[in-house]
């Protein structure tokens, strides 16, 4: 692993899709070649409601000298949770505190991804800010959105209440991967490590926006491929 005695700052990309999402394109193994290559650190597969592939990667990562964090984005009865730092998954449809509750359980930190963004399940439109306020970190930058109104919003709201502040890709297919994320200041290179510092806000965010381009064929693409499942199902 990169991260030595000399290099506690860990660049790592906290949101991304493989596969096994139904709305993702890419392998694991395209996944870690590509955040290998534009030179993360550290790389979190966050599929939908799904742990495997993540848990594969953790495995596999070496191979591309790079720190795979284990985790998934849940869907909580109010929208999506981001659980990073599990390595068992978590059951969707819980309430959002038994969801929040559950992730820190099992060791991970508990992060609101794309809080504001009603069309992409964001928690903030459905839920109270006291209550949204209880998570462990908030997404304030998210590549995909488009115009940036909804990450400004997220760190206002992040800044008002004092919870850490996180950022990543959300990245559906390879190339998109780095488009945004975290450099963490941790005293090792170690998954536990980094999951430690995240919960204690010792991080700077950075990134860009996705091309709008990108954006809508990964939207549309996603679409396609979730139709094509069903169908897929409904002929068995």
């Amino acid at each position: 692993m990169r991260p030595n005695s000399d290099n506690m700052f860990i660049k790592a990309d906290l949101h991304t899709h493989s596969k096994l999402s139904f709305d993702g394109k890419d392998s694991v193994e395209d996944l870690l070649e590509m955040a290998s290559f534009v030179g993360l650190d550290a790389i979190a597969i966050t599929d939908h409601d799904e742990i495997d592939a993540s848990l594969e990667a953790e495995k596999k990562s070496s191979i591309y000298d790079i720190i795979a964090i284990p985790g998934m984005e849940v869907t909580s009865d109010v929208g999506h949770v981001l659980a990073i730092g599990i390595r068992e998954r978590v059951d969707k449809g819980l309430s959002f505190e038994e969801t929040v509750e559950r992730i820190q359980e099992l060791g991970g930190v508990a992060v609101v991804p794309h809080p504001f963004q009603k069309t992409r399940h964001g928690v903030g439109v459905k839920i109270s800010n006291e209550r949204l306020s209880k998570v462990d970190a908030i997404e304030v930058y998210n590549s995909r959105l488009i115009t940036g109104r909804g990450n400004r919003r997220a760190k206002d709201f992040a800044k008002k209440y004092g919870i850490a502040m996180t950022g990543g890709s959300d990245a559906h297919v390879a190339r998109m991967v780095g488009m945004a994320g975290v450099k963490v200041q941790t005293e090792e290179g170690t998954v536990e490590s980094i999951i430690e510092s995240i919960r204690e806000g010792k991080m700077e965010v950075w990134g860009q926006r996705t091309p709008l381009w990108t954006t809508i064929s990964q939207g549309v693409s996603g679409i396609d491929r979730v139709v094509k499942r069903r169908m897929k199902k409904k002929g068995k």
